[in-house]
């Protein structure tokens, strides 16, 4: 008997971490080799009054923040036995760089700033990174920003080169409370905050189920 899947088997859709530069449309891209088994989501609300004024309890400034945890991992085995020229290189060290650098301004951007400095420009705006969205199936399109970023890099090839490495990300949600009205992000999150009440909404149908149920029981 075959085990295959059949050939109309869904395709797994894999998450990713994609840095977008105003003049690299595609600066850094990261697509998870393996999809974390589990992600942690905490959200904080936004209150308009620290003190609680009477009054003001169900008042908000904004939507929650919202902060991401998961764990991904990094393996070149399958690249090496392959025997893939960058593998064989740079091991996973490609990646890992991909990653660092959403943390990272531009170089080019800094030369600017320097030479402005020493010629003696008063005021100079501190270097953009680039804007982060995580991905993670088509509902969730978000705009991040990398609170934490911790690598285990666990083997090593001949040259030192990283083969295989575990990442902790904690990923920031950033909301039209944080971003400029004309950033691309500031629309992302409106549309992740308008499918979310489209599907509380459809959970009306599940919720008003369950409550007959119950009074049948």
């Amino acid at each position: 008997m075959s085990t295959s899947f059949p050939s109309s088997a869904p395709r797994l859709l894999k998450g990713a971490l994609i840095g977008v530069d105003l003049f690299n449309p595609l600066a850094s891209v990261v697509v998870f080799q393996y999809n974390p088994d589990t992600m942690t989501r905490r959200l904080e609300p936004r209150g308009v009054s620290a003190d609680g004024e009477r009054g003001e309890a169900f008042r908000l400034a904004g939507p929650p923040k919202e902060t991401i945890t998961l764990a991904m991992e990094i393996d070149a085995t399958d690249q090496l036995a392959e025997a893939n020229p960058l593998a064989i290189v740079s091991g996973i060290s490609p990646t890992l760089a991909a990653l660092e650098m959403m943390l990272y301004p531009k170089s080019a951007q800094v030369l600017i700033n320097t030479l402005a400095a020493a010629f003696g420009t008063v005021e100079i705006l501190p270097a953009e990174g680039p804007m982060v969205l995580f991905v993670w199936g088509p509902t969730r399109v978000l705009p991040v920003r990398l609170t934490s970023l911790s690598i285990t890099e666990e083997a090593f090839d001949t040259l030192l080169n990283p083969t295989r490495a575990k990442v902790d990300l904690t990923l920031g949600v950033l909301s039209y409370n944080d971003l400029k009205l004309t950033s691309p992000g500031n629309a992302l999150f409106f549309v992740h905050q308008l499918t979310k009440e489209v599907l509380a909404t459809t959970n009306l149908f599940n919720s008003a189920q369950n409550v007959g149920t119950a009074f049948k029981l």
